[in-house]
């Protein structure tokens, strides 16, 4: 069921646009807000325990819900309910709006719009140099891929729409902690880690996603290259693990590969549903199928 909730859910999202801003879910700044305000002071494990019960504690109700209505009326409440949950789980802003507002701006010759798209994908202030900008752009793409689709996807193909609406609360706050707490750096620490450790599995995936669907090799050699020099970190990787296999597999682990900034966000998002629709939802139907008929 999931399979197809997931397949229509994806499919339908196109046509839900306005609904957009409706997943930003500003009503739960303040329930984050309460919460990271009194745990920039505690230590490490205790503020790391505090926002995965929080996360667990904001997502009981959909957990509830679909529990209650497993075996309702042949699944169907429980279909419906799989469907708009994840609908809601995506995002909260869709990356190829963002992404083609950003290549439109940059080709108008906006720079004033172009940094504000800019800073959406980056989570930070984008830098003015053109060049620097389009680059740290095109590996927020591939990071925000993970972020917005691919890890609600992931968890929700484990654990229905409860483990999509799990993610998409520690990516919430995680967001929110980055734009409003950001001197905080144990509290930063606790709540990076908390999204990582969900972000670990499906961000791996995804880089593999991102070899298979474009160039494999200097997708591997790039990926390669990066474990090689990294710091002995075990969740705080998983962005410089999608963007170096993501630019890798798109080209354009060389500066010195010659695009447009607009052509290089448009070459990282095609990648990305490439990656998404050509290579792992005919492997997750596959799956699916094979579990079927098992």
């Amino acid at each position: 069921m999931n399979l197809f909730a997931l397949l229509l859910g994806l499919g339908i999202e196109r046509l839900l646009t306005h609904l957009f801003h409706l997943r930003e879910f500003r009503w739960l700044d303040p329930a984050f807000d309460w919460a990271l305000v009194r745990l920039h002071e505690k230590p490490r494990a205790v503020a790391l325990a505090s926002v995965v019960g929080l996360a667990c504690l904001l997502t009981a109700p959909v957990a509830l819900l679909s529990w209650l209505l497993d075996d309702a009326l042949f699944f169907l409440p429980a279909f419906i309910l799989a469907v708009v949950v994840l609908l809601f789980s995506l995002g909260p802003r869709d990356l190829k709006e963002e992404v083609d507002e950003y290549a439109v701006a940059v080709d108008a010759g906006n720079a004033q719009s172009a940094r504000h798209v800019a800073k959406e994908l980056l989570e930070a202030e984008a830098p003015e140099d053109a060049g620097t900008q389009a680059r740290l752009v095109e590996r927020a793409i591939f990071v925000q891929a993970n972020n917005r689709i691919f890890a609600v996807v992931f968890w929700f193909l484990i654990f229905g729409p409860t483990g999509a609406w799990l993610f998409r609360v520690l990516d919430l706050m995680r967001r929110r902690a980055a734009y409003h707490y950001a001197d905080e750096t144990i509290l930063i620490g606790a709540v990076r880690t908390a999204h990582g450790i969900f972000a670990w599995i499906p961000a791996r995936l995804l880089a593999v996603g991102y070899a298979l669907a474009g160039s494999f090799e200097e997708s591997v050699a790039d990926w390669r290259g990066y474990y090689a020099n990294c710091a002995p970190r075990v969740f705080d990787v998983n962005n410089d693990i999608l963007s170096s296999a993501g630019m890798g597999a798109a080209g354009r682990a060389e500066p010195s590969v010659a695009v447009t900034p607009s052509a290089g966000a448009r070459a990282a998002m095609d990648l990305v549903l490439r990656t998404l629709w050509v290579i792992w939802c005919p492997v997750i139907a596959v799956l699916t199928l094979l579990n079927i008929v098992s």
